[in-house]
C-alpha cells in the first residue's frame, strides 16, 4: 500500500541525464558497473599440449575446480578434460564420489 512511487518517464529521463553527466565529470566511468568479466572458456583445451600436461603434473591433487581456476574453464569442461587425460594416463584415479572426483599425476 505504502512505499514509493512510480517515477513518471520525464522524471526518470531527467535522473539519467544527471548520473550520464556526474560520469562525464568524473572521466567517463559509469556508476554501478564493476570491472569486466571474462566468461570462462567453453571449448576444451587440447589435452595433448605439453603445457598443460606439465602443469597438471605439478598439482598434488587435481579436481575439476583446479582445473577449471587454473586454466578459465568451465568445470563441465574441466571434468571432460580430467576423464580424457586419465584415460591417456597422465592422471590417475584416486578417490572421489559422484559430484567430486580427485586425481593425482601419474608416477
Amino acid at each position: 500500500m505504502g512505499g514509493k512511487k512510480k517515477l513518471t518517464l520525464k522524471q526518470m529521463e531527467r535522473m539519467q541525464d544527471k548520473k550520464d553527466e556526474a560520469a562525464a565529470k568524473r572521466g567517463g566511468k559509469s556508476s554501478g558497473l564493476g570491472p569486466e568479466k571474462k566468461a570462462p572458456g567453453i571449448i576444451a583445451p587440447d589435452t595433448k599440449s605439453e603445457k598443460i600436461i606439465s602443469e597438471v603434473k605439478k598439482m598434488k591433487a587435481v579436481t575439476p575446480y583446479t582445473v577449471a581456476s587454473r586454466f578459465n574453464l568451465r568445470l563441465s569442461v574441466a571434468r571432460d578434460v580430467l576423464d580424457e587425460l586419465a584415460q591417456r594416463g597422465v592422471i590417475e584415479y584416486v578417490s572421489g564420489s559422484k559430484n567430486i572426483k580427485i586425481y593425482k599425476p601419474h608416477d
